[in-house]
């Protein structure tokens, strides 16, 4: 009588393939993210301000001797918006995971701009040495509790003394995308044990914004005075100076 082979070992999906995975899934040049999209514009603008503001808030009237990395920084983008805030391009550093997304972003920047490609985990970089260390919607399609804090304490490794962990993600979960999860401030405070934390509330929530955008500019702002109507927190985890 033939027995059958044995099964193979289940082999777990480590969370670094499975962001690899939730990423190719998602469509690109999605319109509704497109800066081409009214909402979106309108989202982006709020944002810059309120970035604008907090450097404004932190005494940093000058970002040109200022060091930046972003973890997940995509195609670019932020990195771009960094650099009309005044950021030099040769203190700005770049970690992306997916090849392709790597590649945009390295035709889009200055060569001067160093970026990374690969897992922010295996990322040899020095110890203290960027006044801010951004992760915008990055938490979000991190599932793994234990991964989000390990990523968390590399990044705060990274921070200068007196710099901080720039924040942009959203609060409250998507029931329509399981690739996702909301990250409350709190658990933006317990993974950043050490900082001090300032946060608003930020961006109408999208598919309100999508409705209302088109009808009136205007609305994005007037409905944007609920705090309850907006879904994001951006916030700055201040890192002690050193005594």
């Amino acid at each position: 009588m033939a027995t059958e082979p044995p099964l193979e070992p289940a082999v777990s999906e480590s969370e670094t393939d499975a962001v690899r995975r939730r990423y190719a899934a998602r469509q690109a040049g999605d319109y509704r993210y497109s800066l081409l999209n009214p909402a979106a514009m309108a989202a982006w603008q709020e944002r810059q301000r309120a970035q604008a503001r907090l450097f404004a808030r932190l005494g940093w009237r000058d970002l040109a001797a200022k060091r930046l990395l972003e973890v997940g920084c995509g195609t670019g983008g932020n990195l771009l918006d960094f650099l009309r805030l005044g950021f030099e391009p040769e203190n700005i550093h770049g970690i992306e995971l997916l090849p392709e997304r790597f590649a945009h972003a390295r035709r889009v920047l200055s060569a001067d701009t160093q970026l990374h490609l690969g897992d922010a985990l295996a990322v040899d970089l020095a110890p203290d040495s960027f006044d801010v260390v951004v992760a915008a919607t990055v938490f979000s399609s991190l599932l793994d509790d234990a991964f989000q804090a390990q990523l968390a304490s590399r990044m705060w490794s990274w921070v200068k003394p007196g710099g901080g962990v720039l924040w942009y993600d959203f609060t409250v979960n998507n029931p329509r995308n399981r690739d996702v999860r909301g990250v409350p401030v709190k658990r933006v405070q317990a993974l950043f044990p050490q900082g001090r934390m300032q946060a608003r509330r930020v961006t109408l929530a999208p598919p309100l914004a999508r409705a209302a955008v088109p009808v009136h500019p205007a609305l994005y702002t007037l409905l944007n005075c609920l705090p309850l109507l907006r879904t994001h927190v951006l916030a700055w985890v201040a890192k002690p100076e050193s005594r």
